[in-house]
């Protein structure tokens, strides 16, 4: 690239299947005049040619046409998406790295701490009931002065130094937190309302990022909760409901989980806890059941009965085939009748006496 006379440059453009492609190239033997006259060249290789001005802008029209050949590199333009995309990110951390703590406090801040350090000394001892502070085993104080998060992360539990005007505190409860999700009215997947309730058993995790990225961490919590169990179960169908409890409420928990990990919280679990139907499709549900049971019974007495006319015909057919056999039921019989009752029974004459009689 090389400038000439009227202070300006040419950029060379190829223009190919997979993409644009910029280069600078230079013309030191053309004039400025030809090169405000062809606005466009191309050379041998078929590149096209535009000449760009590059020298001090004279006036309001030359800031407002001045090209910058930099606009045509693809990676360059990615790059300030990406770094964009991540200050962004960079403005809600998930977890406070020490980089994340603004430790200026400029000339006013350092006046009053040392002002309030004044104070303190000058009251003591009285000033260590105002400066001391307790938490419990599980508790945890995030400290912000002159509303800016200082270093060291959330304080306990024990004792901690507060100075008094300039720095606050804020307690934040360590331990599991249970809430029952109110009844959602719900359509089914098959168009049918369902009303269903759930108890969600959840605990802070980061006390300084519960605090610091969002306004109220437990209500922000049981509404997104209210929210994921309508929409989770909406795309089910009721026999899923009714049957993959434990399925949904392992896929509600995920959920739950990656959606309140930059609030500080952990979901540590998700139980579905009653699932009401209207009365009609319980009475439906109840019918069909009903005649389910009642069709299934019939079968199996039936079944029964088949099974127990085959044993009947097989001993008919043994018994037909030894006397002695017929003989010797005949005498079980009277012996299990003799043995219900103590009454008098009448036994009849074995038929191989009467015909020996007869004879």
């Amino acid at each position: 690239m090389s400038k000439s006379g009227g202070g300006s440059r040419k950029v060379k453009l190829r223009f190919a299947s997979s993409g644009v492609s910029s280069s600078n190239g230079g013309d030191s033997g053309d004039s400025s005049s030809n090169e405000s006259e062809r606005l466009m060249d191309s050379d041998e290789e078929g590149n096209i040619q535009i000449p760009v001005p590059t020298g001090q802008p004279r006036g309001r029209m030359g800031r407002r046409f001045t090209l910058n050949p930099l606009i045509f590199a693809k990676e360059e333009r990615e790059a300030r998406r990406q770094s964009l995309a991540q200050l962004k990110l960079s403005y809600y951390p998930k977890h406070m790295n020490p980089e994340h703590y603004d430790t200026g406090l400029g000339f006013c801040g350092w006046f009053l701490m040392g002002l309030s350090w004044i104070i303190v000394i000058s009251t003591f001892p009285v000033s260590i009931y105002f400066c001391m502070k307790v938490v419990q085993e599980y508790e945890r104080a995030v400290i912000f002065r002159l509303g800016r998060l200082i270093g060291g992360g959330a304080k306990g539990p024990g004792i901690f130094f507060v100075l008094p005007c300039i720095e606050s505190y804020t307690k934040v409860d360590l331990r599991t937190v249970s809430f029952s999700v109110p009844p959602q009215e719900i359509l089914t997947k098959d168009s049918v309302t369902t009303s269903v309730d759930a108890v969600i058993y959840y605990r802070i995790c980061n006390a300084t990022v519960s605090v610091a990225n969002v306004e109220n961490a437990h209500h922000s919590t049981r509404l997104l909760a209210q929210t994921t169990l309508r929409n989770m179960l909406g795309t089910r169908s009721l026999s899923e409901i009714l049957s993959d409890r434990e399925t949904l409420a392992t896929s509600m928990q995920t959920i739950l989980d990656e959606a309140t990990e930059s609030w500080g919280i952990k979901v540590e679990r998700v139980e579905i806890k009653d699932v009401r139907l209207p009365i009609q499709l319980q009475r439906a549900m109840a019918a069909e059941a009903e005649a389910t049971r009642e069709a299934r019974a019939k079968v199996i007495a039936a079944e029964g009965e088949q099974k127990a006319s085959r044993s009947l015909r097989e001993a008919a057919s043994v018994i037909a085939q030894s006397p002695a056999a017929l003989q010797l039921r005949y005498l079980q019989t009277l012996n299990s009748v003799a043995a219900e009752k103590n009454s008098t029974i009448i036994f009849p004459l074995p038929m191989e006496f009467v015909r020996h009689l007869i004879n």
